[in-house]
């Protein structure tokens, strides 16, 4: 067994494609360190030096109201439900003001699956935002999204991406991937749309040059085979996107929250992901993608200490200060940070924090963030 790790591990990092299969194997039987050291390698391979970026974005809902019943989502409505809305055009005023007085220029934008919003919603919106602030960067919607708007438009994925890219759209989530095993996605997440097409979908969005990231939410009911064919599937995609175009720009793996959620109500699903597990799914990311550049850790769910173990296991990104986010943060996830906090947290762990755009290009630090503001927008972790 020793030596079948060690050919894997050396195989990691000659930047081989392991299979599944193999993938599986190491998880289950290599050693945290020898992973972390094989991932760290791999992240210095393809992002050299000790700089680790970080975000200043938004993230905000469309609507709440969504058709999909996906039992580990708290923050969804039904239609017609007292507590369901659309955000107005007032409403997204006050948000992006407050963003770019924060120092960001990213909005996050993203809703639920509303049965009588289609294209023509999105675009009006996405050109509306666009002419009241043209600097506005528009990460928006993501497959599930996309999908479902294609099913009401009776059209194609080429198609709607094009209009919204037409309209204003700069860049597409990974959102709703969770496990991308059809299995996994009828017990979680039977409304939204298959595996298979949310890997259509980016890829229509890659041959339209919309830069993309990935995800995978994982922890629940998937087994360890199923989060590496997950893995697997992203990297073929990605190999298969035109020359000029960047595809998917980073991966994000989050473990699933489960406060409140169905899933945890049922009794079919608890978040039992430790810390080392955490880890070396962040290791094992990076030695699975070694096509996507990026990996995120994923402070919001695991917290401090552990995201800084993972800019030693292959993360070189440390996401988003989330100014608002309201997905995750309802199924249990309570961490926060502050500009600053980001920051003071990336240099304990010995690294440079540097400000990024979503293109993953560097950014000044604006004079004109207001900490004082921000200090009450979110909780300093310690």
């Amino acid at each position: 067994m020793t030596q079948q790790i060690e050919t894997l591990l050396q195989r990691a990092l000659n930047l081989d494609w392991l299979s599944a299969e193999e993938g599986v194997f190491l998880f289950e039987n290599a050693a945290t360190a020898d992973l972390m050291y094989v991932g760290n390698h791999l992240r210095q391979h393809h992002v050299p030096g000790n700089i680790v970026t970080w975000i200043i974005d938004r993230n905000s809902n469309t609507t709440n109201v969504c058709i999909a019943n996906c039992k580990f989502c708290n923050f969804y409505r039904r239609p017609g439900h007292v507590e369901s809305y659309i955000t107005t055009i007032e409403a997204y005023k006050q948000k992006i003001d407050e963003l770019f007085r924060f120092g960001g220029e990213q909005l996050l934008l993203q809703g639920g699956h509303h049965p009588d919003l289609g294209l023509d919603y999105y675009t009006t919106l996405f050109r509306e935002l666009k002419s009241l602030y043209p600097d506005l960067k528009l990460h928006a919607l993501g497959p599930p999204e996309v999908a479902h708007i294609t099913k009401l438009e009776q059209s194609t994925h080429t198609e709607v991406l094009k209009a919204l890219k037409e309209a204003g759209l700069d860049s597409l989530p990974g959102a709703g991937a969770e496990i991308l095993s059809d299995r996994v996605r009828r017990l979680i997440s039977k409304g939204k749309c298959s595996g298979q097409e949310w890997l259509d979908v980016m890829a229509a969005a890659h041959q339209l040059d919309i830069t993309t990231s990935s995800t995978m939410m994982f922890g629940h009911v998937e087994t360890n085979m199923e989060r590496f064919e997950h893995l697997v599937a992203m990297r073929e995609v990605q190999s298969r996107k035109p020359v000029h175009a960047k595809g998917f720009l980073a991966f994000i793996p989050w473990p699933f929250q489960d406060e409140g959620t169905l899933l945890q109500k049922l009794k079919r699903a608890r978040n039992q992901c430790t810390g080392d597990e955490y880890v070396r799914m962040i290791a094992m990311s990076r030695i699975m993608l070694p096509n996507i550049t990026n990996i995120q850790a994923s402070w919001l769910t695991v917290g401090k200490q552990v995201a800084q173990v993972c800019l030693y296991a292959g993360a070189n990104d440390w996401g988003s200060i989330m100014i608002e986010e309201n997905v995750v943060s309802a199924a249990g996830a309570a961490f926060r940070f502050t500009a600053q906090g980001i920051q003071d947290a990336i240099r304990e762990a010995g690294f440079e924090p540097r400000l990024r755009d979503q293109q993953y290009a560097f950014r000044q630090l604006p004079p004109q963030i207001e900490q004082q503001v921000l200090d009450r927008a979110a909780l300093i972790v310690d």
